[in-house]
């Protein structure tokens, strides 16, 4: 490694990919908000293979070089989309005690009575308003929301523009894709999404949807029906 890594605290990005890409800027603000402007040797982007030593213009260092760095704390958050990767690499990095760092755009708002578990990524724009349940590394794209009285599981993903309206459940490792709408439950009946479901791009739901099944269109079907 040729880059110089601060000694009290460093952050590692995991996926330098298109999402990572975008995801890194967002990292870069809330680290300098934290420590006053400085983020010199305290961020790196995580890959296995790294193919190049920086990455617009960040160092890019493989998993086990950031697990060797000298630092008296490390962070770190995963920009993977695949939800069952995140977990295997979330559940690897904190074994070797780095802790997950939560992510947010400076345009992104969560209101109040929240909870949010950590390894979140809220991307521009997008928003968690009120008595919201999130579980671990939830990733949130870039317009989309959450809306009161939802209960997220862990490592769900919205893709872009997501509409997730109140009083839904939703199970973890579920995905939900660009434009997709989740109507709104009920305290009495919230509606359920699955765990491992997936919403497809611009799907309505107007129903429950079971575990690992596929839904498309307006209405959302389970995809072949």
């Amino acid at each position: 490694m040729n880059a110089h890594f601060s000694k009290d605290w460093v952050f590692g990005l995991v996926g330098a990919g298109g999402f990572g890409r975008e995801v890194m800027p967002l990292a870069l603000n809330s680290i300098a908000m934290k420590l006053g402007g400085k983020t010199d040797g305290r961020v790196c982007f995580i890959e296995t293979s790294p193919q190049s030593a920086l990455i617009n213009g960040i160092p890019c260092i493989s998993e086990d070089d950031f697990f060797a760095l000298d630092s008296q704390r490390k962070s770190f958050n995963i920009a993977v989309a695949d939800s069952a990767v995140r977990q295997s690499i979330s559940e690897r990095w904190i074994a070797q005690d780095v802790e997950p760092l939560s992510v947010r755009s400076m345009s992104a708002e969560v209101l109040d009575t929240n909870d949010l578990h950590p390894g979140a990524i809220l991307c521009g724009f997008s928003s968690v308003t009120s008595n919201v349940r999130i579980g671990k590394f939830f990733h949130a794209n870039m317009y989309s929301y959450v809306a009161h009285d939802c209960v997220v599981g862990d490592y769900v993903t919205f893709a872009p523009n997501v509409h997730c309206n109140g009083n839904v459940h939703i199970g973890d490792h579920a995905y939900v894709g660009t434009g997709a709408i989740i109507k709104q439950g009920s305290a009495e009946k919230p509606l359920w999404i699955g765990e491992g479901a997936v919403i497809g791009m611009g799907a309505v739901v107007y129903t429950d949807v079971p575990p690992f099944t596929t839904v498309i269109g307006n209405p959302a079907r389970a995809f072949g029906n």
